[in-house]
């Protein structure tokens, strides 16, 4: 004989299935008993304990509030709605003197507020546009990576003050979704000034959700920048589109 039959114990509760031969020896052998013999299920003598399956723990963020600090609207749509799955109770937080000029700041601002508006997500913007603080910070520091570890700080340092003053116990930031920045020292300065202000930083790699946060932004027709932010970022954008489009001039040229 081939194939399974099904089990079933003594109070008719299903198990997990058996060969036909072993269905069979166990009825000779009047450990179990036939009950149908198309398709085959047999029934055992014997009550069998099932164990319960264990619930699965509470997320840490299950009824949590929790400031996310976010960079820009695309960026919000995707860490927002991971939250959220999570249990969280998200407030949203705009704070970015790095972006300049002041009109991009604006742009990504308002896409950001037109966005919240869409999924009722409350927005705490800080006092004012702290560009020259910026400016201030990165002098003699301007280089790619050391000029990106101050504006972490810088805004990472606002969102968890402001989290212990607004009473919400945890925080963390939109930057962990770009693959563009360094996840690693987001995550160290967090824990850092988590412990320096009282509040909790949340660490979660949200690069896994990189791709469906593009789709959300096209899908929501949001503004999408094509630079980090600061005018460092775009500067160097730019040396970098220009260097893309002379290789590929340079492809396309026929070569003799």
């Amino acid at each position: 004989m081939s194939g399974n039959a099904r089990v079933l114990d003594s109070l008719d509760r299903p198990l997990s299935p058996c060969s036909e031969d072993r269905a069979i020896k166990l009825i000779g052998s009047g450990k179990a008993e036939l009950v149908s013999e198309s398709p085959l299920i047999i029934r055992l003598l014997r009550k069998i304990d099932i164990p319960t399956p264990k619930p699965e723990p509470p997320h840490v963020l299950d009824g949590q509030q929790i400031l996310l600090h976010i960079c820009c609207g695309p960026c919000a749509t995707y860490t927002v709605k991971r939250l959220r799955a999570l249990g969280a109770n998200v407030t949203g937080y705009w704070h970015n003197p790095n972006i300049h000029p002041f009109s991009e700041h604006e742009r990504r601002l308002e896409t950001l507020l037109g966005y919240a508006g869409e999924i009722d997500l409350s927005v705490i913007q800080s006092e004012s546009y702290e560009m020259p603080a910026f400016f201030r910070a990165v002098v003699g520091h301007e280089q790619f990576r050391e000029r990106c570890a101050i504006c972490y700080r810088l805004r990472l340092e606002r969102a968890a003050r402001d989290a212990a003053e607004q009473g919400i116990g945890w925080f963390t930031t939109t930057l962990l979704i770009s693959p563009h920045q360094d996840q690693d020292l987001i995550c160290a300065l967090g824990h850092e000034l988590g412990d320096k202000y009282g509040v909790r930083f949340y660490y979660e790699n949200f690069r896994r959700g990189f791709r469906e946060h593009n789709e959300m932004a096209r899908a929501h027709d949001l503004y999408m920048q094509n630079y980090c932010g600061c005018i460092y970022s775009e500067w160097e954008a730019e040396i970098a589109r220009q260097r893309r489009q002379v290789g590929d001039e340079e492809r396309q040229t026929p070569t003799g």
